[in-house]
């Protein structure tokens, strides 16, 4: 009988890790960080099943190589406690074949986080024949169209006019308020990472 375990953990420079090494790590692979100039090399690192990169829809082709993906993660974030990466370790069922687990991932990967805008770096492991499982690196912003790094959080207004209720962006909040200043409509408690509730100008929905 499979037995389950999922484990989720972040990336983060605060713990002294690295985007970099945690790939390099997973794939068993040599990869330089140019954050810090420090190569990591885990190629004597045994028990690689199966790995493969996962771009959004607006990532670079470039990567589709893990070293300059990370990197590229590692080059935007400037802060010693950054945020790097979502880590995932999954148990995988002992009952099933290789393939079978690979589909299994690309169906999970696919339909969870790419088509949510996040790149996903996957490896399968398993050492003895007794323990298989997969590691997944997610990347932690999201992209706009020109394949350019975005805020990893974005305050959201929610506004009622008329008895009808839409959702802004703080961008979207804005620009529409510059638009048209003189309509007063209720705001409501503000979504996600928001500015407190209350009642002030909100554009027309």
């Amino acid at each position: 009988m499979a037995i389950y375990h999922f484990e989720a953990k972040v990336v983060s420079r605060g713990a002294g890790r690295s985007a970099v090494a945690a790939a390099a790590y997973m794939s068993c692979s040599a990869i330089l960080n140019d954050y810090d100039g420090v190569q990591h090399d885990y190629t004597r690192k045994q028990g690689l099943v199966w790995q493969q990169v996962f771009l959004s829809e607006y990532a670079p082709a470039e990567w589709a190589d893990r070293g300059a993906l990370w990197n590229a993660v590692e080059e935007t974030e400037k802060t010693k406690d950054s945020r790097l990466a979502r880590e995932f370790v999954a148990a995988l069922p002992v009952e099933l074949n290789r393939d079978e687990w690979i589909a299994l991932l690309i169906d999970f990967i696919q339909r969870q986080f790419v088509t949510d805008g996040m790149c996903a770096d996957v490896c399968i492991h398993d050492t003895d024949g007794h323990n298989p499982h997969a590691h997944i690196m997610l990347t932690v912003r999201p992209l706009d169209e020109r394949g350019k790094w975005q805020y990893k959080t974005e305050k959201e207004y929610l506004c009622i006019r008329n008895g009808e209720e839409r959702g802004f962006t703080a961008v979207e909040f804005k620009r529409k308020r510059a638009r048209n200043e003189s309509r007063s409509l209720q705001r409501r408690k503000p979504r996600r990472n928001c500015a407190s509730p209350g009642t002030g100008n909100c554009p027309p929905l």
